[in-house]
């Protein structure tokens, strides 16, 4: 069977999807996915963005024959993109599609995503996990940025725990994340290879944050607005903290350190 697994969405969206998409492998699987994540996505046998498909052209007609040609030469096809958009469903009428909702409702994210596989394929219950080397350093990794202030602790109290961390640490940050001498890295397989060789990785609730949990180092992650019991990450050692103080933080990454 050929299967194609269409999947929008930020990086925590497909971090959090991983194991889902890993369980509906078919004998030959290609995953369409934003650009930005397509180098996490490493158990199929083809990658590409989203948007070098044409696919979302696909409800103008006329534009886009080629995503039409792309699609026929699958057996299978799940998708997460479209499914609450009836022109879209309309316009791939015919092709072999299952459609699923994209936000998940009061069980976590992962399991949200599993449940859905499992009406087509037999998945066993697992956590994102990245095939990186796992490499224990002597540094401490902080990510002070979400994709909303609202989800972000202040900068000031991060900078404290820096202060008073026995560990050195290194600032992360993206592109256009302002944070002067923070590394920075343009392909998330490269952030997540040099997260890995963390011995404690601080941050919000944010994508990067699922990231490093999804490569084994010892999270403590940050929630202020959003419902963890949703989007917690998960991984070998998380640790969620909900408001929490300074004082909080660094006992908390205290008892990481130890148990890393």
């Amino acid at each position: 069977m050929r299967r194609l697994l269409i999947r929008p969405g930020a990086i925590g969206d497909i971090i959090t999807s991983l194991p889902a998409l890993e369980c509906l492998r078919g004998d030959y699987t290609e995953v369409w996915a934003p650009p930005a994540v397509t180098p996490l996505i490493r158990f199929t046998d083809r990658v590409r963005s989203i948007g070098s498909t044409g696919l979302d052209l696909l409800e103008i007609p006329g534009q886009s024959r080629s995503a039409l040609d792309l699609l026929g030469g699958f057996d299978s096809i799940v998708s997460w993109y479209g499914s609450s958009r009836a022109e879209f469903r309309q316009a791939v009428r015919g092709y072999p599609f299952h459609f699923f909702p994209a936000l998940p409702e009061s069980v976590h994210a992962v399991d949200f995503y599993l449940a859905q596989a499992a009406q087509l394929a037999r998945c066993a219950p697992s956590a994102p996990s990245l095939p990186v080397a796992r490499r224990r350093g002597d540094y401490c990794v902080i990510h002070p940025f979400s994709g909303s202030p609202r989800k972000n602790w202040p900068l000031e109290n991060f900078q404290a725990v820096a202060a008073r961390m026995t560990l050195p640490v290194h600032w992360c940050a993206g592109p256009q994340e302002a944070l002067d001498g923070a590394v920075r890295f343009d392909n998330l397989w490269e952030l997540a290879q040099w997260i890995a060789g963390a011995r404690l990785y601080i941050g919000n609730d944010s994508g990067i944050t699922h990231l490093a949990a999804a490569t084994g180092v010892p999270v403590i992650a940050i929630f202020q607005a959003s419902d963890p019991r949703i989007w917690a990450p998960r991984g070998r050692c998380v640790r969620v903290l909900e408001c929490p103080s300074v004082e909080q933080l660094l006992a908390e990454a205290d008892r990481a350190q130890n148990d890393a």
